[in-house]
């Protein structure tokens, strides 16, 4: 009778244990689900793995503190006489194999979608330089380079007049943002003028190296109009903390007026430099 209630205990313990373990991870901090179909794939997959490690971790570790708590010393437990059993070996080997398999299907199926870059309906060049971001929209034939903000760079100076805290979005603002239109299948091609940079934006859901001398590709698909920040996230010199990314997510309609506006101005730009 001893015994059984101490396995009851046992069992309530891991229970409260695996109610608060999920109740932590359900309410703390977890990744976004960003804005395209691959971000919310990735949420998925990061949930359901999540979910699975948890309740591993905490059945092991209760487990083990049980054995821990019945079997002391103190309790003069008769030690185990046995060597090994096979049928023990064989279960705790086969478990996690096939929990490893299971958690490698929908991962590999990530994997795959992440480098399906083809049916895209519009190319975009990525280009790092030390220490900002150079956009080609290889169909429009337009072409802008997109550094710090202005302000955030007069804040981070020293001795500066502006305090970081009264500059909003500080270091993670642009002077030109990347403008993207929604519902459009976009491949982009990342590289590198000097060192490595790597592109980064949450909300879509990845992040890619951009190498000099090699041209990385990556899609996007954003389904939701609205502005979505990232930054460099390679070490890539003294400023890498000072080359942030800004997207904008337009309508199809505004993208294409805000193409024409680019076209327009860069065709005045030409004829007021010809001599």
């Amino acid at each position: 009778m001893k015994r059984a209630n101490e396995w009851i205990v046992g069992i309530a313990v891991m229970a409260v244990i695996m109610v608060i373990t999920w109740g932590i991870f359900a309410v703390g901090e977890n990744m976004r689900p960003g804005v395209t179909p691959f971000s919310q794939d990735v949420y998925v997959l990061h949930n359901t793995v999540m979910g699975v490690v948890t309740v591993i971790g905490v059945l092991v570790f209760t487990a083990m503190f049980t054995s821990i708590v019945l079997h002391r010393r103190s309790k003069h437990r008769d030690p185990a006489k046995f060597t090994h059993s096979t049928k023990a070996e064989i279960i705790w080997t086969a478990i996690p194999i096939l929990i490893l398999v299971v958690m490698a299907i929908p991962a590999t199926q990530v994997l795959i979608d992440m480098e399906e870059t083809g049916d895209a309906e519009m190319n975009v060049k990525v280009t790092g330089y030390q220490w900002l971001w150079k956009y080609d929209y290889l169909e429009d034939d337009i072409s802008f380079f997109s550094a710090l903000a202005r302000d955030s760079n007069r804040a981070r100076q020293m001795n500066s007049d502006l305090a970081p805290a009264d500059v909003e979005n500080y270091l993670l603002d642009v002077d030109r943002r990347l403008v993207l239109p929604v519902d459009t299948k976009i491949r982009f091609l990342l590289t590198a003028d000097d060192v490595i940079h790597s592109w980064w934006v949450p909300d879509l859901g990845w992040k890619r190296d951009a190498i000099p001398g090699m041209v990385n590709e990556a899609w996007t698909l954003i389904e939701e109009e609205g502005i979505y920040r990232g930054q460099c996230a390679e070490l890539c010199g003294k400023d890498h903390g000072f080359m942030p990314i800004v997207v904008e997510a337009v309508s199809k309609e505004d993208f294409r007026a805000w193409v024409a506006s680019q076209q327009a101005a860069s065709t005045a730009s030409n004829q007021s430099a010809a001599p």
